[in-house]
């Protein structure tokens, strides 16, 4: 029963993992093998592993380095490039990912280890490179908090990128680590069409509510941005001049954007859905993704995977480049301080 659709789930059904042999399903007795199940509730992993700390080679994204709290997000945004990496941990990249959530309990304590170590190099560490660390769990475990509260501690400068506005729960650390110049965050925001955001990000804050993150984290000193991610054409593409001047209203100094590519088990999740939701625009939407990335729907390639290539993604860059010299000329993220970094810190938290 693929294309079902699911109450509060992005995903519309389990594409099976590639790393297992089997897979594990309900057989009818007419041979029909269904492997969805409507509206799965969301459970909690436990997971201790022996590093926090992710390094990244990419020439393409803006850090070294990142650090993970959650695997999997509640969000269940239908396009999100981190469902594959759950295939890594034995779940499917669809529903899986949305109501399997792996929490790293002792996510603190391992980069309190890290900052202490005598070689850790001074650097921007990234919340979070993969899924969002302010997603629903953060409410209960409060890993994000806490890991915030090492970085101030430390002094190591931080940069954040999240679409949920329980962000606002930690402006007293952010606050500070802004009179640092220790912090950096963008929100990520798709869509001001709140049909279209529902439909692709269906448990995220809305788009109005993500642009007041933006203005009170400027209005409290803190630098804040707008990422537009993912661009698709036919979807939100046309959305990108009025999402740059919200962003501009909104106190944001900087503002990117990133092209829809469609990696491993996402594909298959994003057709399927996109068949189910729009029909008869899914054939045209297809078409256009694959004119950014060479005829395919997704490209590895260094500098080109995630701003793409072509007539469609030349068209996306041109219109984002006129709307920010129109609505941000002069505006940019302040530097990051690495020079008060405290080796050892001054307490300890625990």
């Amino acid at each position: 029963m693929e294309n079902q659709i699911h109450r509060g789930r992005g995903a519309t059904y389990q594409p099976a993992n590639r790393f297992l042999a089997a897979r594990a399903g309900k057989f009818h007795e007419e041979g029909v093998d269904d492997f969805t199940r409507p509206s799965p509730r969301t459970t909690f992993v436990k997971e201790y592993p022996q590093k926090i700390i992710s390094k990244n080679s990419s020439p393409d994204v803006p850090f070294a380095v990142s650090v993970n709290p959650y695997q999997g997000c509640e969000h269940g945004c239908v396009y999100c490039y981190a469902r594959e990496t759950h295939e890594y941990w034995g779940y499917s990249a669809g529903l899986d990912f949305e109501a399997k959530i792996i929490v790293k309990h002792n996510a603190p304590q391992l980069l309190e280890e890290a900052f202490l170590h005598p070689r850790w190099q001074v650097q921007p560490v990234m919340f979070s490179g993969n899924t969002d660390c302010y997603q629903p769990a953060e409410r209960q475990f409060k890993l994000t908090r806490k890991l915030l509260k090492l970085c101030l501690k430390f002094r190591n400068p931080v940069s954040i990128i999240t679409k949920n506005s329980l962000i606002l729960r930690d402006l007293d650390i952010l606050t500070e680590l802004a009179s640092h110049r220790l912090v950096q965050v963008m929100v990520s925001i798709t869509s001001q069409n709140e049909t279209l955001r529902r439909q692709l990000e269906p448990r995220t804050a809305t788009a109005r509510k993500r642009f007041a993150v933006v203005s009170e984290l400027a209005a409290a000193g803190v630098p804040a941005g707008v990422m537009i991610a993912p661009v698709i054409p036919g979807l939100n593409m046309s959305e990108i001049p009025a999402l740059v001047k919200a962003a501009a209203t909104a106190g944001a100094v900087e503002v990117s954007h990133t092209v829809l590519r469609l990696n491993g088990a996402v594909e298959g999740i994003f057709r399927n859905w996109l068949r189910a939701v729009y029909p008869h625009r899914a054939n045209k939407i297809l078409a256009q993704v694959q004119t950014m990335h060479g005829g395919k729907v997704s490209d590895s390639r260094f500098m080109k995977r995630m701003l793409g290539e072509g007539r469609v993604a030349e068209m996306a860059r041109q219109m984002l480049a006129v709307a920010r010299d129109r609505h941000l000329p002069g505006r940019g993220f302040p530097a990051f301080d690495t020079t008060k970094f405290r080796r050892g810190g001054m307490y300890t938290i625990w």
